[in-house]
């Protein structure tokens, strides 16, 4: 009991600085100093976000499981890769992740063009073997050597590293302003509903954003590469507990092995997360108002009124911000011959 109420007083004193953390979604993310924005990297990065070819039945894509023509996400409990296999936990969007200073749900790379890198050889995802066949396929497809040759031209091979920086320059577009949010932050006091501001006070009140601050509702002051990482659930003992298997999944520990980092999670964005369901890592919660009532529970043992789930919902809902129109691009093509054969 002593512990839960040192917790509790540490949340209300951090709650005090938060409100004043709120930021809107500032008009570009962070560019690594190593990877500039140019069109042509842009275009090929899409071009292979896109490309199931790069998976090893030919079957999956980056937006198969990260759909950029909805919500970023799959939609799933859990991400599906090839022949049906199914993973251990949920897609997150990609909107907006160019924001985190982590990537994956346990943090486990610092980077974009890390986190390009992993499904590709995940046996569960896109089940390449290694990512020397990775570019090896690519390398037979003429389109995308000349590609590489214009993006990349002070390298004569193509790399994996040059392949994952065209994929994170693509990704680093994908970003939502201009919600009601961002709008009221930048002055349009209308932008946000009465009961919307009731949750946005709310959430500041009760200590939600001791953790949910800054551009991304993710953290705050955090350099690329530095992770929040908070326990979930942070209050054991609840009956959401075994309702929704919260802590099977042990997190973070699972990369590092430290005993301090079991059921430790990267702090998830809060934008765009109407459009984001299932909620959590294992995707076993299938609505929002749901979420915010195990979230107050699990994290700060708080039961919250009917009253106040729904203003804290609809604080949620302002927070969705604009989808940049996407198309779908034009893959080069190999000429008369298939790459992805049947197994």
């Amino acid at each position: 009991m002593h512990l839960r109420k040192s917790f509790m007083a540490l949340m209300a004193v951090a709650s005090l600085n938060a409100w004043a953390e709120f930021k809107a979604l500032p008009p570009t993310p962070p560019i690594p100093v190593d990877n500039p924005q140019t069109p042509a990297k842009i275009e090929l990065g899409k071009q292979l976000y896109f490309d199931p070819r790069i998976s090893a039945d030919g079957s999956i894509s980056c937006n198969s499981c990260h759909n950029v023509m909805s919500h970023g996400a799959d939609g799933r409990p859990v991400g599906a890769g090839i022949h049906g296999k199914r993973g251990g936990r949920g897609s997150p969007t990609v909107w907006n992740s160019a924001y985190h200073t982590v990537q994956f749900w346990d943090g486990r790379e610092a980077s974009l063009e890390g986190q390009a890198k992993g499904p590709m050889t995940n046996p569960v995802e896109m089940g390449m073997d290694n990512h020397d066949i990775v570019i090896s396929r690519i390398k037979q497809i003429p389109g995308y050597v000349e590609a590489f040759k214009k993006v990349f031209p002070k390298d004569k091979e193509i790399n994996i590293d040059n392949v994952a920086k065209a994929i994170a320059s693509y990704e680093r577009t994908l970003i939502t302003p201009n919600s009601p949010f961002d709008k009221y932050m930048k002055g349009n006091k209308k932008a946000m509903t009465a009961q919307q501001i009731r949750g946005m006070k709310l959430v500041d009140e009760i200590g939600c954003t001791s953790c949910h601050t800054g551009v991304n509702f993710a953290g705050d002051g955090l350099k690329m590469g530095e992770g929040n990482y908070q326990p979930f659930p942070q209050i054991p003992g609840s009956k959401y507990d075994k309702q929704y298997d919260l802590t099977a999944d042990l997190g973070r520990y699972e990369v590092t092995k430290k005993a301090e980092d079991k059921n430790h999670w990267r702090v998830p964005t809060w934008r765009n997360i109407a459009l984001t369901a299932p909620y959590f890592h294992n995707g076993k919660v299938q609505t929002l108002d749901e979420a915010v009532r195990v979230m107050a529970k699990t994290q700060l043992d708080m039961d919250l009124t009917d009253a106040q789930t729904a203003d804290i919902v609809a604080f949620m809902h302002a927070l969705t911000g604009e989808i940049p129109r996407q198309t779908m691009p034009i893959l080069p093509h190999t000429l008369g011959t298939t790459l992805t054969p049947d197994p």
